[in-house]
């Protein structure tokens, strides 16, 4: 009771500030989202998220490089695919010399000890920019799980240490696993996006990708942001299912779903910080509304207090520099 007690005693100096912290975030626990393009010596900065680029693979082993000098030590890679590549069925996934597969081994000829993450999901090859197969104007799940399996494998043969499939496709972790097994790939990892909502705070990453939808909406496979519960049991059953990882996303207005789920699993649980969030604290800071750094760091503590042991985030680097 006071004044025995005064807690602002643990708050005198920055020192002691700094030996009683009860989060601590450093740069392994950040993982760096990246965009592929065709092309050569191409960087291509996103309207919608100032400061984040496009890169084309020769400069993409640069960018690697500076990576793991900053002390980051996973990658999530996503590719720009060419409209005439594209079709219902996402073909062009399968393409043992496809984008993703080359940027995959680019990744590991650059830093070897870069651990590297895919996208599994069909909107970036698909015409109509779904994550599934379209059927009669459905999107239609066990065939399009078929194809997410078939590109999990194609991935871990390029190099993949983990695939991430961002699908939410019913059963799709454990045609996953069963696929990787089948072909050997024992230890290739699975970071499922267990609790993926839909949400109004990806507008700017489908324009990174041209991946956005060509009819209708992805609320029958992405997560009402009103459910709990369900997130719950989603994560629950990937886990089952073979899943490694799993993945709360978007972040800062799911940090309850985080906490819930870190609590109930034993396995790591990761947070997608997506391109929405990133572009409200950069247009902000634009405007001189927000201090930039300070706004970052606190967004990715709340991450890390909430329970995540992974971030995914596209502040990534300026987060590592700071650190």
């Amino acid at each position: 009771m006071y004044p025995l007690r005064r807690n602002r005693r643990l708050r005198t100096t920055d020192a002691i500030r700094s030996m009683v912290r009860e989060t601590v975030l450093v740069p392994a626990n950040l993982m760096v989202p990246l965009f592929i393009t065709e092309g050569k010596q191409v960087k291509e900065e996103i309207a919608s998220m100032p400061g984040y680029y496009r890169y084309s693979l020769d400069l993409l082993k640069d960018e690697i490089k500076l990576l793991y000098r900053l002390g980051l030590r996973s990658v999530l890679l996503f590719v720009k695919v060419p409209d005439h590549l594209k079709d219902n069925k996402g073909t062009e996934a399968l393409n043992a010399d496809g984008l993703m597969q080359r940027a995959i081994k680019t990744v590991k000829d650059s830093q070897p000890e870069m651990h590297v993450f895919t996208d599994v999901a069909l909107d970036p090859y698909s015409s109509y920019g779904h994550d599934g197969i379209v059927e009669n104007g459905k999107i239609v799940n066990d065939p399009t799980v078929a194809v997410l399996s078939e590109m999990a494998v194609s991935h871990a043969r390029a190099g993949a240490d983990f695939v991430a499939p961002s699908d939410m496709m019913d059963g799709r972790i454990f045609g996953m696993r069963s696929a990787l097994e089948e072909a050997g790939f024992h230890d290739t990892g699975i970071m499922s996006y267990s609790a993926k909502y839909a949400s109004a705070f990806y507008g700017p990453f489908r324009d990174a990708l041209d991946s956005a939808p060509g009819f209708g909406d992805k609320k029958t496979y992405q997560m009402d942001p009103a459910n709990r519960l369900e997130a719950i049991r989603e994560t629950l059953m990937d886990i089952e299912e073979g899943a490694d990882m799993v993945m709360v996303k978007p972040g800062l207005c799911y940090l309850d779903i985080v906490r819930e789920i870190k609590d109930q699993v034993t396995v790591p649980v990761s947070v997608y910080q997506v391109s929405g969030e990133y572009a409200m604290i950069k247009a902000a800071a634009e405007k001189g509304w927000l201090d930039h750094d300070a706004v970052m760091m606190e967004q990715a503590i709340a991450i890390k207090r909430a329970g995540a042991d992974i971030i995914a985030t596209y502040f990534a680097k300026d987060i590592a520099k700071l650190l």
